[in-house]
């Protein structure tokens, strides 16, 4: 492997100015969707507390990837209906927070027991179970599947509702869409025209722009009293005054103050169980995929060196630890590796030091609230750019695939049918994502079909 688009590559060093607005770019890029699950699950989960949880989880992917991964991890979507499932069954907060923890844990130990599986097994079955007809069209998936994320985000607009004072979704918002499109084209006139740093921090730059737009928009709104243009909620800057804003809701202090509560039964442990565990072994599917992806791009095979087991026991452990302080659990983000591309900084330094602020400012309001402040239009935008890198990088592994061999047509077709079709399915209380279907799918017919691959290939030889 080898990559000769980077700036800066894994071990280099940008200066301590450069290195901060590089990793500023990186908390920008995981922020939207780090902080959204907390806000899903709700029951009092704490966004600062899931940014603390994120930083400290990288910090710890950092150390057992021996610094040779340039990747953050941030709160995962996957673990949504598993945290839902944890505040289930009338069970009191306290304990819903403990089974958060626990659940964290469980699906952390899953990740490090396959781990040492592979320690001494080895990594030849993974190329030859998802060689790259199963794995470049299932990254092309988990950029296309973001998709429909970024473009309700880039024209729906949360606007006040003076009558009911109330913000609400707006439906499709011809303000939003000027304002995320604004972003987006901010962000590729930088990275196709900006000379030198311009080029290296594009989203720092759209999304300014795009905030810019938004605060001219909003102001304009209450101005004129027209609600439709106000699309910032700046009242939310009145929680500064709040202690509680300033001091994250950890989840293991209220884990704890709960740990005796009578409805913790072991029939609760066993559906935190079954929860939380399948789902981590979907997950192992798309850890594969984004490593994949971000060795291709660095030019180094991240499986091989440090190791597959080292990636795995970082997100495991990185997982644990996250959901400890912020009780969501981790995993590598796709965001991330799309900002490492698209600016060409693949520096670990700048990982490293956008964990740390995002563990600082967790305890800092203003910060962590004006980052609230930003539009979904604005990250919709951004996320044009990112998912849209993500599929490209997907599909540029399939270059490398021979299509004139049946077997390798009919195992992309079905990954691509079933992945952008959104073949979702359910087992039980254990959801399985489209991305994971047809990666499950993909690996079922590429074993059917390799052995006739094989065959042909003797036939040829022989003919020859």
């Amino acid at each position: 492997m080898k990559n000769v688009n980077l700036v800066y590559g894994v071990k280099d060093k940008p200066g301590l100015v450069k290195t901060l607005v590089f990793a500023f770019q990186q908390v920008l890029a995981i922020l939207a969707a780090t902080i959204l699950v907390p806000a899903i699950v709700g029951n009092g989960m704490s966004q600062s507390a899931a940014l603390f949880g994120a930083g400290v989880g990288t910090l710890v992917y950092l150390l057992f990837t021996k610094f040779k991964s340039p990747v953050f991890l941030g709160s995962s979507f996957a673990f949504i209906t598993p945290m839902f499932a944890a505040f289930g069954g009338g069970v009191a907060m306290s304990v819903g927070y403990l089974g958060l923890i626990i659940g964290a844990f469980l699906a952390g130990l899953a990740y490090v027991i396959i781990a040492i599986v592979v320690k001494y097994v080895g990594v030849k079955w993974i190329d030859k179970v998802m060689p790259a007809a199963v794995i470049g069209p299932t990254v092309a998936i988990i950029g296309l599947s973001l998709s429909v994320n970024a473009v309700n985000d880039i024209v729906k607009g949360a606007v006040w509702d003076s009558g009911n004072s109330a913000w609400v979704m707006n439906g499709t918002s011809t303000v939003s869409l000027v304002c995320g499109l604004i972003t987006l084209l901010t962000v590729i006139i930088c990275s196709v025209y900006g000379k030198k740093m311009m080029k290296m921090i594009p989203f720092i730059i759209g999304i300014g722009a795009g905030y810019v737009a938004a605060t001219i928009f909003t102001l304009i709104g209450i101005l004129a009293k027209v609600p439709e243009l106000v699309i910032i909620n700046f009242s939310i800057f009145a929680e500064i005054t709040s202690l509680d804003a300033w001091i994250p809701n950890f989840a293991f202090i209220t884990a704890f103050s709960g740990f005796s509560d009578p409805t913790f039964t072991a029939t609760y442990f066993v559906g935190i169980l079954s929860a939380y565990v399948p789902v981590a072994f979907v997950v192992f599917a798309e850890h594969l995929a984004d490593h994949k992806n971000i060795s291709s791009i660095i030019g180094t095979d991240l499986t091989k060196d440090p190791g597959l087991h080292r990636t795995l026991l970082g997100d495991g452990v990185g997982s644990m630890v996250g959901a400890f302080f912020g009780g969501c659990p981790n995993t590598t983000y796709g965001e991330s590796v799309g900002c490492v591309a698209i600016s060409g900084n693949a520096s670990v330094v700048t990982i490293l030091t956008a964990a740390i602020i995002c563990i600082v400012s967790a305890f800092f309001a203003p910060f962590v609230i004006l980052l609230r402040t930003i539009p979904n239009c604005v990250m919709g935008g951004v996320c044009f750019a990112l998912y849209g890198f993500i599929a490209v990088s997907g599909l540029k592994m399939i270059q490398k695939v021979d299509l004139n061999k049946n077997n390798n047509l009919f195992t992309v077709s079905v990954i691509l049918i079933a992945g952008v079709g959104g073949m979702a399915l359910t087992f039980g209380i254990i959801p399985l994502k489209s991305v994971a279907v047809a990666l499950i799918l993909g690996i079922i017919v590429n074993l059917i079909t390799s052995k006739a691959s094989k065959k042909e290939e003797i036939e040829e030889k022989d003919a020859e």
